[in-house]
């Protein structure tokens, strides 16, 4: 099966070309325009103006990628309906309706947030040649938009656990480095800082860390930085390492404790990371640490499947094709919209 894959539910313009089959995945192009640079003065994401950068992008993404004679040679083209940015989205999913329906190709309708756990799939031969060995695994999703723990019980199978509250994690390291002046995106430069720092030297809160629940709220956490902060006045690069290093463990003794609780507790035979932080090579580390000590395997990407791309998209597709998942043929794919807000167990 040979899948051209979209995705641009954010920031990145994203074209991917993967073939498949079982026990095997080939990854032949993964083309990726980021628009980081672009949003960096704004402070965050400027939907509008990631919109018409995706409208710029797609098209020479797509022509190095693809010769149009070569589209007889693709079984699936799919794209990411949602979660996202609204208007990002009714870019790349204009964009596949009409590729698969001029070239009279299937549509795949993939969620972003099951791409990212499919990212794992992508970085692991073990998974794609023997997944079943691994099911149940409880996934930690953590993104600038999404922090969720989620029960995958099969290909397709999926039970929320708990969700943030407030902020995803991406987001709260984005808004503490705001508060320390570090710039956009502030988690690579938190990350960074952290490794000079000492992370006792501020006495930060664990939100929710003993509640009987999954749920997470972190803006709480940064509400303390913020006081902190006030408290101290102007603070050198000595203790501004310092607070990241703080805050940084604080995130993580969160989510590694309601990770590792919820997987004893629903029987898990993996753990899986997803999700841009998961590029955290901190939380990287706590995670594995941890993982070894409940003697449970561990995955989570490769750094260059960690942000939002079209190959994760490609294996999401592959594996909800060959699950009899929700295909979209002739006029019927014309009629498909995106999804904002799609949560990962809804149809």
């Amino acid at each position: 099966m040979k899948i051209l894959a979209i995705e641009t539910s954010c920031d990145e313009t994203a074209i991917a070309l993967l073939s498949a089959k079982q026990g095997s995945l080939k990854l032949e192009k993964n083309q990726i325009y980021s628009q980081i640079d672009l949003h960096k003065k704004y402070g965050g994401v400027v939907p509008e103006v990631a919109a018409r950068k995706h409208l710029e992008t797609i098209g020479p993404l797509l022509d190095d990628t693809i010769k149009p004679k070569d589209f007889k040679k693709i079984d699936h083209i799919a794209v990411t309906q949602g979660p996202g940015l609204i208007t990002s989205l009714l870019l790349g999913t204009t964009v596949a309706k009409a590729l698969a329906y001029t070239n009279n190709l299937p549509l795949v309708p993939v969620n972003h947030i099951e791409g990212h756990i499919y990212s794992n799939w992508l970085s692991h031969d073990e998974l794609v040649k023997q997944d079943n060995k691994y099911f149940p695994s409880l996934i930690l999703i953590v993104s600038g938009g999404h922090t969720e723990l989620v029960l995958m019980t099969g290909h397709g199978q999926y039970q929320i656990l708990g969700k943030t509250l407030d902020d995803a994690v991406g987001e709260a390291f984005d808004k503490v480095a705001k508060l320390l002046e570090l710039g956009y995106p502030g988690g690579p430069e938190i990350s960074r800082l952290a490794k000079d720092g000492d992370h006792t030297a501020y006495q930060l809160p664990r939100p929710m860390l003993n509640n009987k629940d999954y749920n997470f709220s972190l803006a709480g956490l940064k509400t303390a930085v913020l006081y902190a902060l006030e408290k101290d006045g102007d603070i050198d690069t000595k203790e501004i390492k310092n607070m990241c290093a703080s805050f940084q463990t604080a995130v993580i003794d969160v989510l590694m404790h309601k990770t590792f609780r919820a997987a004893q507790e629903f029987g898990a035979k993996s753990i899986m990371i997803a999700g841009g932080v998961s590029a955290n090579t901190a939380l990287r580390q706590a995670m594995q640490a941890k993982a070894e000590q409940n003697n449970l395997p561990l995955f989570y990407p490769k750094l260059e499947f960690t942000g939002d791309n079209a190959a994760m998209i490609a294996v999401a597709a592959y594996y909800q094709v060959v699950g009899s998942g929700e295909i979209l043929r002739d006029k019927e794919l014309m009629s498909m919209q995106p999804k904002a807000n799609w949560q990962l167990t809804q149809k």
